[in-house]
């Protein structure tokens, strides 16, 4: 028979099976069985006792003791399962009739004394079921253990300890007032209140959250990772969403990828590319993941060196893009957003142009055909690094950015400028007409 079926068969004519701790229940008996004793290997004796500890919960308590060798142990365990948060048991000691409240202390609860500076850890000793003095004695038969060898090998050691016996005895005394707390992560630790059920003003209880470190040493890392509500923004940053959509060349079914990436020394941009295995076409999008700034940006930067071509470029959808050597200038919406490199973007109006019936087509004159080829001659000499110009973006919502090599320094070839945006510039991002505030408090207009 195992041990909890010995314990039920024990505990079952006395009716209910834990049963309140009370010396004057005659009733009350533990269940023995014959074990293993793992000092000399021979059998011994296990007692255990199913109980209630009033106004707390139901305990194990299991007595064991060898009549070969006199060895004997005792620990506690809770029947129940680890509480939804753990506890905290702060008691100012005043009197000797606080050295006498009983405690239940498990073997994951730790024990401190911080007027002495003393703790007894978790997971140091098995659970037990004793009192305030209990404790202290158990940490003074813990300490003059192995004291006789230490006057042997290390007297100056031996002293110290000795001194630190004598103020844990001193304690007992209760001649001053001490703090004795008790802390279980687990929460199923107790320490007894005489005044139950009314409040102990001696006595305070506090209910905490477990850190992730005492849930490791629980076993309950996974179940709390599980509790914890994933963050949705962490999720979207490490996830690319796929939706479906249609080809906005052959309109045949697609699918659509968006991705939420972090710009350094920037924003967040959300990318969309979309690619068609029907008919082959590509194409992608960059749109602001945050609102309208403020201000508008005009960002302005002299191109020097051929490595400027590498910088990476976002441009919004309201931003325009002006070349003054070449007397060249791409308006708002043209292009549509894009997250490129600043030779990418190049290469994209130049193939805007070239690409264009209307300006190399056949219903093109020969006089604009000329000056096209020489635009597309001088603008693939500014890309190849053979020509120096300057590249200005102006987005009167703020939402572009140009690479700064020399972040988180000021880079000397390119200059950021916050303006106020004009009426206009405000008319065509329909901020002119938006009302955030207010707009509750108009009564509706009557017919």
């Amino acid at each position: 028979m195992s041990a909890l079926g010995a314990t039920a068969a024990a505990a079952a004519p006395a009716g209910a099976l834990f049963r309140p701790l009370s010396a004057e229940d005659g009733e009350q008996q533990p269940a023995e069985i014959e074990s293993l004793c793992m000092n000399c290997f021979r059998n011994g004796v296990t007692r255990l006792l199913l109980t209630r500890i009033p106004f707390f919960k139901e305990i194990i308590v299991s007595s064991f003791s060898c009549p070969s060798c006199s060895w004997s142990n005792t620990e506690i365990q809770a029947a129940g399962r680890i509480q939804e948060q753990g506890v905290r048991y702060t008691l100012a000691v005043t009197s000797r009739q606080d050295m006498n409240r009983e405690v239940v202390k498990t073997d994951c609860a730790s024990a401190r004394i911080p007027e002495l500076d003393f703790e007894v850890p978790a997971f140091s000793q098995k659970g037990v079921l004793t009192t305030i003095e209990g404790i202290i004695d158990r940490a003074v038969a813990g300490l003059e253990q192995d004291q006789p060898a230490r006057r042997a090998t290390d007297p100056e050691v031996a002293r110290k300890i000795d001194e630190f016996i004598g103020k844990l005895r001193q304690l007992k005394e209760v001649s001053s007032p001490f703090t004795f707390i008790l802390d279980d992560p687990s929460g199923n630790s107790f320490v007894e209140n005489p005044r139950a059920p009314h409040r102990d003003e001696a006595l305070q209880v506090t209910h905490y959250r477990r850190s992730p470190q005492q849930c490791a040493l629980l076993g309950l890392q996974g179940e709390e990772v599980d509790a914890t509500p994933p963050d949705a923004a962490e999720d979207l940053r490490d996830e690319v969403l796929q939706f479906n959509t249609n080809c906005p060349e052959c309109n045949a079914p697609a699918s659509t990828n968006m991705k939420l990436v972090q710009i350094p020394h920037f924003k967040e941009v959300i990318i969309m590319a979309t690619n068609c295995d029907s008919c082959g076409h590509r194409t992608n999008e960059v749109k602001s993941g945050g609102a309208i700034e403020a201000q508008g940006t005009r960002i302005t930067l002299r191109i020097t060196d051929p490595s400027d071509m590498t910088r990476d470029i976002l441009k919004s959808e309201t931003c325009s893009v002006e070349i003054p050597e070449l007397e060249f200038e791409l308006g708002m919406g043209a292009l549509g957003g894009k997250f490129t490199t600043l030779e990418g973007l190049l290469k994209d109006i130049r193939d805007l142009v070239e690409k264009n019936p209307f300006t190399l087509g056949d219903s093109s004159t020969a006089s604009r055909t000329g000056k096209l080829q020489e635009f597309i001659g001088k603008l693939q000499d500014i890309i190849e690094g053979k020509a120096q110009a300057h590249f200005i973006m102006d987005d009167p919502a703020g939402n572009s950015y140009l690479q700064n090599v020399y972040a988180p320094e000021e880079d000397p070839e390119l200059s950021v400028q916050r303006y106020e945006r004009t009426f206009e510039q405000n008319e065509e991002l329909g901020l002119n007409d938006m009302r955030t505030e207010g707009y509750e408090a108009e009564p509706a207009s009557g017919r």
